[in-house]
């Protein structure tokens, strides 16, 4: 095969192969973009979730234990205490919201709910929060009504 001229195409023939007349050059901030990338990715790798990391972490065991005196409620989960529901009345509003968020799924959970429905405080399901009526609706309707409300912000 010869050589074209294909001065104006800015390609040239070689061999039957069409060849760029110009090619990419890499450049100082090529390699260190490339050095860069390759380094987050065997920092990625080397920090790369294992099979055991689905695991449950254990349960705190002291190293070095101290005898609790017996008045003491030193059982592992919540006192039995808190399985009467005529406490939760007593309990603060504050109180009651932290059983609700921090003691998911549990019995606890549901004695906080009701008692904070006793107290008019609501739930809504699509927000994920605790709404209660500040004053009368303005609007009420089957669907939703529209007022002033006092609600509660876990985080």
């Amino acid at each position: 095969g010869g050589s074209g001229g294909g001065g104006s195409s800015g390609a040239a023939v070689e061999g039957g192969l069409e060849h760029s007349m110009m090619q990419r050059v890499p450049v100082a901030s090529d390699r260190d973009s490339l050095s860069s990338n390759l380094a987050a990715l065997n920092q990625s790798l080397a920090n790369m979730p294992q099979a055991h990391d689905r695991e449950r972490t254990k349960q705190y065991s002291p190293r070095n234990p101290y005898p609790t005196p017996n008045v003491y409620y030193n059982a592992p989960g919540p006192s039995p205490v808190f399985e009467d529901p005529a406490i939760y009345e007593h309990f603060h509003t504050d109180t009651l919201f932290f059983i609700f968020y921090y003691m998911q799924g549990t019995y606890q959970q549901y004695l906080a709910a009701r008692e904070l429905k006793k107290q008019s405080w609501r739930f809504h399901k699509k927000y994920k929060t605790w709404f209660q009526r500040h004053e009368e609706p303005k609007i009420t309707t089957d669907e939703y009504e529209q007022g002033t409300y006092v609600y509660f912000d876990y985080q």
